[in-house]
């Protein structure tokens, strides 16, 4: 009788046993989303008023309404730290505001484990409308209503550009998630 290799196995669940997450991509895709997002400031955009949105922020609460266990708490203060090198802010204010951002945001999970996407998208843009306004104002400038009303297209297309994040982060989460073969 014909011995078979068990590698060459031809069923429909062979070729997935003795397969694992690679932990490379499990924490690595995540953290380095986020750290390019908070690169995009370096973007050789020229605008009177800001207009780019804080896509670091975008891309973390992204991740963070997709998978609510896969960053800890802490993590705000290294992404903050990150964004406040690239964005202009004053030293401090991203970690401050990163780190409220992601304690809200746990508690807002402890109460409302269940939310659909149209909730999601709606405490990203009331998350986005704080942290603009906080920005402008701890930015240390001299901020007027009508100052502040610059910084109303810069929410706007954040708050578009939202599920279109979103979803790139789904598909993130995919190839996140892809199993490699275990050696030994």
């Amino acid at each position: 009788m014909e011995q078979l290799n068990p590698r060459s196995r031809s069923d429909a669940y062979g070729k997935k046993i003795n397969r694992d997450h690679s932990p490379v991509l499990v924490y690595g895709v995540p953290c380095l989303t986020i750290l390019l997002g908070s690169l995009t400031p370096m973007l050789p955009v020229i605008a009177p008023a800001p207009v780019l949105p804080p896509f670091g922020l975008l891309i973390l609460i992204a991740w963070r309404l997709l998978r609510p266990g896969l960053l800890p708490l802490w993590a705000g203060f290294p992404f903050g730290l990150f964004d406040d090198l690239f964005s202009g802010q004053p030293f401090g204010s991203g970690i401050m505001l990163f780190s409220l951002i992601l304690i809200g945001l746990d508690l807002l999970e402890a109460r409302f484990p269940w939310r659909n996407f149209w909730q999601n998208w709606l405490t990203t843009a009331a998350i986005l409308a704080a942290y603009l306004s906080l920005a402008a104002l701890l930015s240390g400038a001299q901020i007027s209503v009508m100052q502040l009303g610059l910084v109303l297209p810069q929410l706007l297309l954040s708050i578009v550009l939202f599920p279109i994040v979103a979803s790139l982060v789904t598909v993130l989460d995919r190839v996140r998630l892809l199993r490699v073969r275990r050696i030994g």
